[in-house]
């Protein structure tokens, strides 16, 4: 006999949607930190002067590889909360 599924509370629900929107924070944040990386590279291409630019894009290249594990950590809890809230049917 398998245990019976707790009920989703609204605190459940409230904790599933601070998550959610911490992980779409997250990807935001590397998301334009990606493309700030880009316009770096090509500021720091076109004159040697600016050559401090590539090293400032390689930085956030290093925080972007950082925050692969902190957007796995709050995408793969998040897409299971929501889906056992999406799923739960309450006993009437």
């Amino acid at each position: 006999m398998q245990p019976q599924p707790r009920e989703v509370t609204a605190d459940y629900r409230r904790k599933a949607a601070i998550l959610t929107w911490s992980a779409i924070v997250v990807g935001t944040l590397m998301a334009v930190a990606l493309v700030v990386s880009v316009v770096f590279l090509i500021r720091a291409d076109q004159d040697t002067r600016n050559a401090a630019y590539g090293y400032l894009a390689l930085v956030l290249w290093v925080g972007i590889a950082a925050g692969i594990p902190v957007l796995l950590a709050l995408a793969i809890p998040v897409a299971r909360m929501r889906r056992r809230v999406r799923e739960w049917q309450p006993d009437v």
